[in-house]
């Protein structure tokens, strides 16, 4: 391949490439801290679990994806959405309870989805998202496309049932699916390690001899370029993939966790690593952007937040006579 068209690696910065990615990170950010403000002030229909601090993989592994290919969510699953193409605006609806929301106000944050975009859903089931994507790649597999499924999924679904379902299903077709695990350490209050004889979650793939990798889940283009290769071999017909990412969500499980469980200490650390802080002083140290670009751009993204939550806040409600509306076929 010629220097000219050879694909940067992850010690090499491409601007463009660099400021689409931070951007993407900021905005799923801080729809992220206002949906947690809207739900504070009771304005927020329903339940909202945040992933902050985890932006660098929804980001990384979205980026290699074509429009085409199917995502799979969980409950924490905003930056999935985003990071996927959706529209802020709806989604703010969607929290809301607008009939302008992506399921028309009637799903909420656990429930979002956009066939269109190839977002195939949130999930408030833990791991239910990993056999609906085996089956998502069943299906590419029977129409003979070059499509790929991908199944995000926390380190406490690695131990229910549906995960080696997924898995061992996926490795017995040869099925194009990446199954990406977001290790944030604590399923909802329990650790990893206090749970699981496996070092690692990417331990668990052997069993189903399929290839799997472990990242630095703070760092996104450690996170695209493993995406990247096994998004490229899934698509080729080389079969399911594991991509563990080692990553940390600030805030508790819900609004409602203190986080009792774990230290302060602990959160500092990892805040220092911080994907968005690190990936923006990246592009200062390289001379890529002034500090002064990286505020604007924050600041942009900040404007286009609130737009889209007043845009939201002045659609129709849902109407609580037609709560039944699109739930069987007509």
């Amino acid at each position: 391949m010629s220097t000219a068209t050879r694909r940067k690696t992850a010690t090499e910065l491409d601007r463009e490439e660099a400021f689409q990615f931070l951007r993407q990170m900021m905005l799923i950010r801080e729809f992220e801290e206002r949906a947690l403000k809207l739900f504070t002030d009771a304005e927020l229909v329903g339940m909202c679990h945040v992933s902050v601090g985890q932006e660098a993989v929804a980001v990384g592994v979205c980026s290699q994806l074509r429009k085409d290919d199917y995502v799979a969510s969980t409950h924490r699953g905003h930056g999935h959405c985003i990071a996927k193409g959706a529209d802020i605006g709806r989604m703010f609806a969607e929290l809301l309870g607008r009939e302008q929301g992506y399921c028309r106000g009637r799903g909420g944050s656990m429930h979002m989805a956009d066939v269109s975009l190839g977002f195939i859903g949130c999930n408030g089931i833990v791991g239910a998202g990993i056999p609906i994507a085996a089956g998502a790649g069943l299906s590419i597999k029977y129409r003979g496309t070059d499509q790929v499924a991908v199944a995000f999924f926390g380190d406490g679904a690695t131990n229910i049932g549906a995960f080696h379902e997924g898995l061992n299903f996926a490795a017995a077709f040869c099925l194009p699916v990446v199954f990406v695990c977001e290790n944030n350490m604590y399923a909802l209050s329990t650790k990893t390690s206090c749970v699981s004889g496996a070092k690692c979650v990417a331990d668990k793939g052997a069993a189903y001899c399929m290839e799997s990798v472990v990242v630095d889940g703070m760092d996104v283009y450690a996170v695209r370029d493993a995406a990247r290769r096994l998004i490229d071999r899934a698509r080729s017909g080389g079969g399911p993939s594991l991509l563990e990412c080692n990553t940390y969500r600030y805030y508790g499980h819900s609004k409602s966790d203190t986080r009792p469980y774990r230290t302060r200490e602990e959160e500092a650390e990892w805040r220092r690593r911080d994907c968005i802080d690190n990936l923006a002083a990246r592009l200062v140290k390289a001379g890529l952007a002034t500090q002064e670009q990286i505020e604007a751009l924050h600041a942009e993204v900040l404007r286009h937040v609130e737009d889209s939550l007043n845009w939201a806040r002045s659609c129709e409600p849902t109407k609580p006579e037609e709560v039944g509306r699109y739930v069987f076929a007509e």
